[in-house]
């Protein structure tokens, strides 16, 4: 079971100092911890510096979020009452494999953290911990998670999309208000579309193209949900995004 979170720790979220740069991206984070109090104060904490955060209390509700979000990355605690975090890291691994994985625990010896990575676990934070690291490596770990630029067609010059413009070679969607945030996933999502605009793509050949696991069909229906709530007026009905029913995903630009 988690210890409750320390006095220092709990200092060090509530008088941070200057706070780390914002993110450009709403990046969502599954923080899993059955410590109520840190799982609270990481999900403020991680809020102010421009992440969406939802929270589980344990693998089980962990499993129960994971069946209609698609976080881009997860912090979890490894001494939880019923599944540990190594058991649920070492499922959730296998099921999708370029999901980053944040260990947390009180238990700081080596051999705990040799037994993290075994499981799959990208990176391991000891508590107590500062705060502003934890928000660091999230960013240092996000920016390798993103597809890497060159397995993905550019297309050329502006795609229309509405009263929307996207420029796919800056990964910037703009509006009449200014700049739409995309996370990383996202900008290279609608570039892969838009590279191959009025054609339709099965998901393989869109997971293909971004470089993840072809099987995981649910994480390109979420993302495809989540890009369309950005370029739709009505994501319902959509005007640009099309689902192509037994066959996959077409954009098609216009004004």
């Amino acid at each position: 079971m988690s210890r409750p979170a320390p006095i220092s720790m709990v200092r060090m979220m509530r008088h941070a100092g200057v706070k780390a740069e914002v993110m450009t991206e709403e990046s969502l984070i599954l923080v899993v911890d059955d410590d109520s109090r840190l799982r609270s104060l990481l999900q403020r904490f991680l809020a102010d510096n421009g992440f969406r955060v939802t929270t589980a209390d344990s693998a089980e509700q962990a499993r129960d979020r994971l069946r209609f979000l698609q976080p881009e990355l997860i912090v979890l605690d490894v001494m939880m009452p019923g599944e540990s975090g190594l058991s649920l890291t070492q499922s959730l691994k296998a099921e999708q494999p370029t999901i980053p994985i944040i260990l947390l625990t009180a238990a700081g010896d080596p051999e705990d953290r040799i037994a993290g990575f075994e499981a799959g676990a990208d990176d391991y934070l000891p508590k107590p911990f500062d705060p502003r690291e934890l928000v660091l490596r999230i960013r240092a770990m996000l920016r390798r998670a993103v597809p890497v630029a060159h397995a993905i067609e550019i297309p050329t010059g502006p795609v229309q999309l509405g009263p929307l413009v996207f420029d796919a070679a800056r990964g910037e969607l703009r509006g009449p208000a200014g700049s739409i945030r995309l996370t990383g996933g996202e900008a290279a999502l609608l570039t892969t579309m838009a590279a191959r605009a009025h054609e339709v793509l099965s998901r393989d050949e869109i997971a293909s193209a971004l470089g993840t696991d072809e099987s995981s069909e649910r994480a390109i229906d979420v993302q495809m949900t989540r890009l369309r709530r950005k370029i739709e007026q009505d994501p319902r009905d959509p005007r640009f995004l099309h689902t192509v029913r037994g066959r996959g995903y077409v954009l098609k630009p216009g004004t």
